[in-house]
C-alpha cells in the first residue's frame, strides 16, 4: 500500500503537473521555433504575446459571464479563446507591418531584430498591464476536478487521494490538437509547404514563386495562435499574472534551445524536459519517501533541492549548460 501512496503522491505533485506545464511551455517554445526557423531571430516578446491574448480572452470570458453564456462543465475561457487569437494575430500582424516589416527590407542583422523585439516587449508589456491591471486574475469556472482526492482515497482505501484537475486534462486535450493541427498543416497543405520551404532556403523558395509576404503573415497568424493558447492554459491551470509571462519567457526559451531551435519537434520535447527538471528540483520529496523508506529512515527535512522561488533557475541553468555542451540542443534545429 505504502508503494501505491508514493506512486499516487508522484502523480498529483510530479507526473500530472510536469505533463500539463511541459505542454504549455511545447506551445510556448512552437510558436519561438516558428519566429527563428522562418523570419530568422528570436522572438523576445513572445512571452508578452502570450499576456496579451491571454488578458483580451479573459475580458472576452468575463462578458460571456456576464451575459450568461457558459462553457458547462468546462472553463467559459475555451469559448473565448478565438476571439482572444483573432485579435492576438491582429496585433502581431499590425506590428510586424509597422515595425519588423522595415528591418527586413533593409536586411537588417539577426540581433537588430532581436533588439527591436525587445522593444516590442517592453511596449506590449505596458499596454497588458494597461488593459487588464497588475494582480492575479482566476478566470477558471465550471468543474475543478475530474477525480476528486477525497472521493479518489474513499475508492481505493489509501491514504494519497488523487486530484487530476479539469484544466490540466485540458491543457493536455487542447496541447495534443494543436501539435496536431500544426503537423497537419506544415506538412499536408499547400501553405505549409512553402513555409518549410522558405524556412530551408530562401533564395530558392523566391525563384519558386513563393511570396515571402504571405509566408510571414501566415506565420505569426500561427504563432499568435500558439502563444494565445498556451497562455489561456497557463492562466487556466494557474491564474494570469502579466509578469508572470514575462519571466516565462526563459523557461520557453530554454526549451526551445534545448530541443533545438528551429526544430519544431524538439520544442516539443524541450518544453517536457524543462518542465520535469523544474518539477522535479523544485518538489520536497519528504512525502515520497516516508512511503517508500523504513519508519527509522523517514527524513525529517523536506528533500528540496531547490524552493519554488528558484524554479526558473532550473530554467537557466539547463540553458547555460545545453549551449556549452550541445548548442544545437537534442534535435538538429534551424530546419521545420
Amino acid at each position: 500500500m505504502d508503494i501505491l501512496n508514493a506512486i499516487v503522491a508522484m502523480l498529483n505533485f510530479v507526473i500530472i503537473p510536469g505533463a500539463a506545464y511541459g505542454a504549455q511551455l511545447a506551445l510556448g517554445a512552437l510558436g519561438v521555433t516558428l519566429v527563428y526557423g522562418i523570419l530568422r531571430f528570436s522572438n523576445f516578446a513572445h512571452g508578452d504575446t502570450m499576456a496579451f491574448g491571454t488578458a483580451l480572452t479573459i475580458l472576452v470570458t468575463w462578458g460571456f459571464v456576464a451575459l450568461g453564456i457558459t462553457f458547462g462543465p468546462l472553463p467559459t475561457a475555451l469559448l473565448a479563446l478565438p476571439f482572444g487569437i483573432a485579435a492576438t494575430a491582429l496585433m502581431v500582424l499590425a506590428t510586424d507591418r509597422v515595425v519588423y516589416r522595415f528591418y527586413r527590407k533593409v536586411k537588417a542583422a539577426p540581433v537588430i531584430l532581436v533588439m527591436v523585439s525587445m522593444g516590442v516587449m517592453f511596449v506590449m508589456n505596458g499596454i497588458t498591464r494597461f488593459i487588464i491591471g497588475v494582480n492575479d486574475i482566476n478566470f477558471a469556472d465550471g468543474e475543478r476536478f475530474i477525480i476528486n482526492a477525497r472521493d479518489f482515497r474513499a475508492a481505493t482505501g489509501l491514504e494519497e487521494g488523487l486530484a487530476f484537475r479539469t484544466t490540466q486534462a485540458i491543457t493536455l486535450v487542447v496541447a495534443v490538437m494543436a501539435v496536431a493541427a500544426l503537423f497537419w498543416f506544415l506538412n499536408r497543405t499547400r501553405t505549409g509547404k512553402s513555409m518549410r520551404a522558405f524556412s530551408d532556403n530562401e533564395d530558392l523558395a523566391l525563384l519558386s514563386g513563393i511570396n515571402p509576404e504571405r509566408v510571414v503573415a501566415v506565420t505569426w497568424i500561427i504563432v499568435a495562435a500558439l502563444a494565445t493558447t498556451a497562455g489561456v492554459l497557463y492562466g487556466l491551470d494557474k491564474s494570469f499574472k502579466a509578469f508572470t509571462y514575462f519571466q516565462l519567457l526563459l523557461p520557453i526559451f530554454a526549451a526551445a534551445v534545448v530541443g533545438g531551435l528551429g526544430n519544431p519537434i524538439g520544442a516539443i520535447a524541450g518544453g517536457f524536459v524543462i518542465a520535469f527538471s523544474e518539477v522535479t528540483v523544485t518538489y520536497a520529496w519528504k512525502k515520497v519517501l516516508t512511503y517508500l523508506l523504513p519508519a527509522e529512515w523517514a527524513p525529517e527535512g523536506l528533500v528540496q533541492l531547490m524552493g519554488t522561488d528558484y524554479k526558473f533557475a532550473v530554467s537557466f541553468a539547463i540553458l547555460v549548460i545545453v549551449l556549452l555542451i550541445k548548442p544545437t540542443g537534442i534535435f538538429k534545429g534551424k530546419s521545420l
